[in-house]
């Protein structure tokens, strides 16, 4: 019986490693330990409200990332009234690190429209994250 099993067993380990492979299966535990949005670098005025001449700033703390872990911020114009179509692209910035602090900033030759905006964070081109703010005139 145990002569029969021991073959088995090593089959079905073969098969899991090969459909591992084929999935790209990452057994990664790089996460966002936090997130804020802030008017300064450093983070030290965290804010969901802009004025219409600041530079957003967004602070990530990635955790358990190896090296080449990619990081990327997806900004959107929501509703900039007059000025863009809902759900506008504005840029996207991608940073890759291990774990630590990332700072991602957005800054405009102009001042920003009053009207809502989002930043996606995605980690390893999944979603990790969604953080909605607004300019106030």
């Amino acid at each position: 019986m145990t002569s029969v099993r021991r073959p088995i067993l090593l089959l079905l380990s073969a098969v899991l490693v090969l459909l591992l492979t084929a999935c790209e299966f990452s057994a990664s535990t790089a996460n966002i330990g936090s997130a804020i949005l802030a008017r300064d670098e450093a983070g030290s005025e965290p804010t969901t409200t802009f004025a219409p001449t600041d530079t957003f700033y967004l602070i990530v703390e990635l955790n358990n990332a190896p090296d080449d872990t990619t990081v990327r911020a997806v900004w959107y114009a929501v509703d900039g009234g007059d000025v863009a179509p809902a759900n506008t692209l504005i840029d996207e910035a991608t940073l890759t690190s291990g774990s630590g602090t990332l700072t991602f900033d957005l800054v405009s030759d102009t001042q920003w429209p009053p009207g809502t905006y989002r930043v996606e964070l995605y980690l390893n081109d999944e979603i990790a994250q969604t953080l909605e703010f607004s300019v106030a005139e």
